[in-house]
């Protein structure tokens, strides 16, 4: 089973320093130095993702999974420490918006073992029933902390609690498996070797690692790479107002090794939707990028007029910047009006001109030294 309150942890830790913008950091943004952006249009030009459009990540052996270049985020599906869960307001809406990405073909979910204590994979398995299984790509995620099991099992610990998941989601194996944060008080090779065992039981097909660092990131491929097993994601915050895995040149590396990078928070959990402004602040929950509302109306209001130009919802505009820039974003959606508005990101591109309108006014974000590294 999940270990139970891990959501109420989780967010704790977001409250006193585990995300960048909270605890003892700076709440004041900071733009992205042009020197260290990438091209406006890192995704090659000739390529026009839609919703049918894959990716191929690497697996050891066998055939690649196949991801499109959406991902829908599922944190806040069973969370009530963060989103405020309600099943009997909340559920409805989460399978109504699944038909609708169902039906365009953006079936590939993130969830973990600690979003809702489990909660979020068992309604992803609700959602998986009677589709076949080469219908849907799932990610999920192994958190070292709290539960002191995997401290103690070592190795052990991510296929003991990837086994929960897989009775959670009701599969015989996820498709991708992330190390959730670089908090693991074991080794990088036992760690490893921990996500290698899960690969040769059969229980995932590849493997990845979120909030790492460049540096660690780097750590665990080559430890990966003695055990057979390739680095196929790496996942960190990203989005207009969070560049600094760009910045820092973690994304340029993940190119040159073929690693796929994901972008969560890619709408800073609403704030780049429209839906928030000086007078209706987000929820204090919602951590990430969680910079005063004012200090974002400049790259709002950029935003909006693109979106009037374009004509098509603000949050698509935010979604299409990260797409250009290669990145594969990772967005929350519990309702079929979002996923309406989050589906029309696909089938277009920004102009270079648009994008660099867009960079002019972004943020870079920053690191913390206990969760968010990268």
């Amino acid at each position: 089973m999940a270990t139970p309150g891990t959501q109420y942890v989780l967010q704790a830790g977001l409250a006193s320093g585990m995300s960048a913008t909270e605890g003892v950091h700076s709440p004041h943004p900071k733009p992205v130095d042009p020197h260290l952006s990438d091209d406006p249009y890192v995704l090659p030009a000739d390529i026009m993702p839609d919703s049918q459009s894959r990716i191929a990540l690497r697996v050891r052996g066998g055939k690649d999974v196949q991801i499109p270049y959406m991902s829908i985020g599922a944190w806040s599906w069973g969370d009530k420490a963060t989103f405020g869960y309600n099943a009997t307001r909340d559920l409805p809406r989460i399978h109504a918006a699944w038909e609708k990405l169902k039906a365009v073909g953006l079936t590939f979910v993130d969830t973990a073992q600690a979003y809702g204590d489990g909660e979020s994979e068992r309604i992803c398995g609700s959602l998986f029933q009677g589709m076949s299984r080469n219908s849907f790509v799932v990610q999920t995620k192994w958190l070292s902390m709290p539960d002191l099991t995997n401290t103690l099992m070592q190795s052990k610990g991510p296929k003991k609690k990837l086994k929960d998941s897989l009775s959670r989601l009701g599969l015989d194996y996820v498709d991708i498996y992330l190390v959730h944060g670089p908090i693991h008080p074991a080794m990088f090779s036992t760690v490893a070797k921990g996500m290698a065992d899960c690969v040769e039981a059969g229980m995932t097909r590849a493997v990845g690692v979120a909030n790492y660092d460049t540096h660690e990131m780097i750590k665990m491929a080559d430890e990966l790479a003695k055990n057979g097993v390739p680095l196929a994601v790496c996942q960190c915050e990203y989005s207009i107002i969070r560049r600094f895995p760009e910045a820092s040149g973690m994304i340029r590396e993940c190119r040159k090794r073929g690693i796929c990078f994901q972008g969560f928070a890619s709408l800073a959990e609403g704030r780049l939707t429209g839906r928030y402004s000086q007078t209706n602040q987000p929820p204090r929950t919602l951590r990430f990028s969680s910079y005063p509302m004012h200090m974002l109306e400049p790259t709002i209001n950029v935003l909006k007029r693109i979106a009037e130009e374009r004509r098509v919802p603000v949050p698509a505009v935010a979604l299409n910047y990260s797409i250009n820039k290669g990145v594969v974003p990772l967005v929350g959606i519990r309702d079929p009006e979002q996923a309406e508005q989050d589906m029309q990101a696909l089938g277009w591109r920004l102009t270079e001109d648009e994008i660099r309108r867009i960079e002019a006014v972004s943020i870079q974000g920053g690191t913390s030294s206990f969760f968010q590294h990268g």
